[in-house]
């Protein structure tokens, strides 16, 4: 759930617990879980330059076999 939809303003576990639904509303948190978000997001883009880049650099066709 991100914190800025409806779905966050609409939080059934917020709505079971007072104190859940303080925090769930604050500024603070929703930019902390927005950050939390941006950094997985340029982690897994970092991972997938990194497989990109090492898949360029094998050769291409079938593995030679060693004698």
């Amino acid at each position: 759930m991100a914190p800025w939809s409806a779905f966050w303003e609409h939080n059934h576990f917020a709505a079971l617990h007072p104190a859940i639904a303080a925090l769930a509303g604050s500024a603070y948190v929703r930019g902390a879980v927005s950050g939390i978000g941006v950094i997985t997001v340029l982690a897994g883009l970092a991972e997938l330059a990194s497989v990109v880049a090492a898949r360029r650099r094998e050769p291409a066709g079938p593995p030679q076999a060693r004698q």
